[in-house]
């Protein structure tokens, strides 16, 4: 099916992704490759002899975001005190 010089990898090989676009439909979440794989934007494919490869996403992991710098003291009614890039006066 595929006429690139070298060759895409077939559908059933390990880097069957590798594969030129042949048609792309993101609006639907899909693309056909030219070794005849239906890639889904969920990771998951579809072979051309039926198979389907379930996604394969890597896990979402909830890491908590550092508070940004003076949150504290302005949620305490306290002054926020920013970094001012100029030197000061007694700098100059």
């Amino acid at each position: 099916m595929c006429q690139h010089q070298p060759p895409c990898p077939p559908a059933d090989a390990t880097d069957r992704q590798a594969a030129h676009v042949v048609v792309s439909h993101p609006e639907q979440g899909w693309s056909l490759l030219c070794n005849g794989t239906a890639l889904f934007e969920d990771t998951g494919a579809l072979l051309p002899g039926g198979q389907s490869i379930p996604p394969h996403r890597p896990a979402v992991t909830s890491v908590p975001a550092p508070p940004a710098s003076g949150c504290r003291r302005a949620a305490q009614g306290g002054p926020v005190r920013r970094h001012d890039p100029r030197p000061s006066a007694d700098e100059r």
